[in-house]
């Protein structure tokens, strides 16, 4: 209100000088002297209430201007001439503004889908390289480990040297748990900074199926050559003397083709094994999203081994829980784990013997995990394996007894196989063996996560 009075004042003061000076004079008569006096300050408290109304409206437009982020452009009516020109030309601003907000605001949403959408993990930096945001595929590779993938050294120096340098860097860096990783790692520093103020991104392409696939091809060159030249060696050679020298001896035709149909069955087999074992090597870094149901499926695997089981005189002593827990797994491969794991039990076991088969529900302690999981074992009465040799069982191609493993049908990949399926369901394989007495091979696997019941070790 004092505004007001003094802006009235202010406006008033030269025309009352006017009339006081002419009343002075002589020159006007001093009652319409103060009647036109009364008349020019209530026009002027008129004329300065409509000009401080304008002028607040205008400031208030030009306020929201500023701090106005809804995209609404409310309608300006000053009631002075002046003053409704200047109205106009804020609406027009406010409507730009509005505008150019709205199209930032559409540009901030597109980057962030965008870097949400990305197949590859992608973290967002702040200047003090903490995580200012990361992509759905980083939240679900890394998780709540994000920051120790980040303390890794090598990905560490690579930030380092991308903000001292305004560069983008590089780094390979190798994650050893819960399961090996390869990753390449590029950190490229934003300048200008993204529009929530981070200022470097990091981009970790998962290299582990290309580096396993490098490595296969390797190992196929090394290994497989090798163990195939035997058997390829002696069908040659059978070859040979059946169209030689044993082209018309029947009974010797018949055994050589009987050898050449063993060495040919033991191919297959190879080539089987080695198929089995790329697959899986090639998924290991990538956990089962389903879940099994171990109660029902080991007894119908056993069911499968009741005819070998009788050729060798071998009793199954099957003892599963009655209330196992679902295990994260994938039933093809657990099945495969199953049936090396049975039938190496079958194979090397005593004959006339035990063949021991448990599943129950882990306990915790200094073996296992501390926390919840199943526990498979299968156990033989077998010759048992030397101490020194059980380290390496898991190793393609080993063998403690190679013309035995081979006189059974062995490849040497049986249990390479079942190693890299139990990484891959992020569980723990013991081998346990005693000689003359027999070995126990036991698969540790962790719960399914969500799983309603709670469960108590037997």
């Amino acid at each position: 209100m004092m505004r007001i009075l003094a802006t009235a004042a202010g406006l008033a003061f030269p025309p009352l000088v006017a009339l006081l000076v002419l009343a002075l004079g002589g020159w006007l008569a001093p009652v319409p002297a103060l009647v036109a006096a009364g008349l020019v300050a209530l026009a002027m408290l008129g004329f300065a209430l409509i000009w401080v109304r304008d002028v607040e409206m205008l400031i208030d437009a030009v306020r929201q201007v500023a701090t106005d982020d809804s995209g609404v452009t409310p309608r300006i009516a000053p009631s002075l001439a002046l003053m409704e020109a200047v109205g106009r030309e804020i609406e027009r601003l406010m409507r730009r503004v509005s505008q150019h907000t709205a199209l930032v605001d559409q540009f901030r949403r597109a980057d962030e889908a965008i870097l949400e959408r990305l197949p590859d993990p992608l973290i967002v930096l702040a200047p003090d390289r903490a995580v200012r945001r990361a992509n759905s595929a980083a939240r679900a590779a890394f998780g709540a480990d994000m920051a120790a993938v980040l303390r890794h050294p090598g990905l560490r120096a690579a930030i380092d040297r991308a903000f001292s340098v305004g560069a983008a860097q590089t780094a390979e860096m190798t994650l050893p748990v819960p399961m090996s990783r390869e990753l390449h790692a590029t950190v490229v520093p934003m300048d200008p900074p993204l529009a929530d103020g981070g200022r470097a991104i990091v981009v970790l392409s998962d290299r582990t199926r290309e580096r396993a696939v490098e490595r296969m091809r390797a190992d196929l060159i090394a290994n497989a050559s090798h163990e195939l030249r035997t058997p390829l060696a002696s069908l040659i050679g059978f070859i040979d003397t059946l169209l030689g020298p044993a082209a018309d001896d029947l009974p010797a035709q018949q055994r050589f083709l009987g050898i050449m149909a063993e060495q040919a069955a033991r191919m297959n087999r190879l080539i089987d094994d080695l198929l089995s074992l790329s697959r899986v090597e090639l998924t290991e870094h990538q956990a089962p999203p389903d879940q099994l149901d171990l109660g029902t499926l080991l007894p119908r695997l056993a069911a499968g081994f009741e005819p070998r089981l009788a050729e060798r005189s071998l009793t199954l002593d099957m003892q599963i829980a009655e209330r196992l827990p679902p295990v994260a797994g994938d039933a093809d491969q657990m099945a495969q784990v199953m049936q090396n794991l049975l039938d190496n039990a079958v194979k090397y076991g005593r004959e006339g013997g035990v063949v021991r088969l448990t599943a129950h529900v882990a306990p915790a302690g200094n073996r296992w995990p501390n926390r919840p999981g199943v526990l498979i074992s299968v156990a033989d009465q077998g010759a048992g394996i030397a101490r020194e040799h059980i380290p390496r069982l898991t190793e393609r191609f080993y063998r403690v007894d190679k013309g035995r493993s081979r006189a059974v049908g062995g490849t040497g990949l049986g249990l390479a196989i079942v190693k890299h399926i139990v990484n891959r369901h992020r569980g723990q394989l013991l081998i346990e063996s005693e000689l003359e007495v027999g070995t126990t091979v036991s698969v540790w696997l962790p719960q399914a996560v969500g799983s309603a019941r709670a469960f108590d070790a037997d």
